[in-house]
């Protein structure tokens, strides 16, 4: 498979199934693209910037609906995700990916008032993703290797579910993901 089709595959995932909504005021594509542009503004790395806009690769994959959570279930797109684009991207672009349900936990056992921040859609996937770390598996996770990347992939991701906010198209981000593929 070449790059230019590995892309191709990954924005027909993003125009087919993007426009699902898991709980929040916008849509899968818009979070995405959303949350690579907080990125980018930020000056953060283009493999950073590429995780922030692919983190929920794994919500486009799996068949379990968009009301999953309401349900009680946890689809672990993280590990979906990370798993599916593993193939065709370095760690610096899939480990932030994996971690970055890890760093929501994690944030919530360091600053308790970052459970309140959370929307009601990320407090409810909060329960079934494990709830609040505990001390140990905080400590384990600061030794992760990439979980400051996941870290700050987090705080793009809390905040970029704001609806009808203006930012680049996914077209925009193709040289720079296919610039970093494997």
């Amino acid at each position: 498979m070449n790059k230019n089709s590995i892309i191709e595959g990954i924005f027909a995932l993003y125009e087919e199934r993007g426009q699902r909504i898991y709980g929040e005021a916008v849509t899968e594509l818009q979070h995405a693209l959303q949350c690579a542009h907080l990125a980018q503004t930020k000056g953060e790395p283009e493999s950073l910037i590429a995780a922030c806009l692919l983190h929920d690769y794994g919500h486009l994959l799996h068949e379990l609906g968009e009301d999953i959570a309401e349900r009680g279930v946890d689809a672990t797109h993280e590990k979906l995700g990370a798993e599916a684009l593993s193939q065709y991207f370095r760690p610096a672009v899939i480990e932030p990916i994996r971690l970055h349900v890890e760093a929501k936990r994690y944030f919530c056992r360091q600053h308790h008032s970052y459970l309140e921040t959370l929307s009601p859609a990320s407090q409810r996937s909060l329960k079934l993703q494990g709830g609040v770390m505990t001390s140990d598996e905080a400590y384990e996770f600061i030794l992760t290797p990439f979980y400051a990347d996941a870290l700050r992939l987090r705080r793009y991701d809390d905040a970029a579910k704001v609806k009808g906010a203006i930012v680049p198209p996914l077209e925009s981000y193709r040289t720079m993901l296919t610039d970093l593929l494997h």
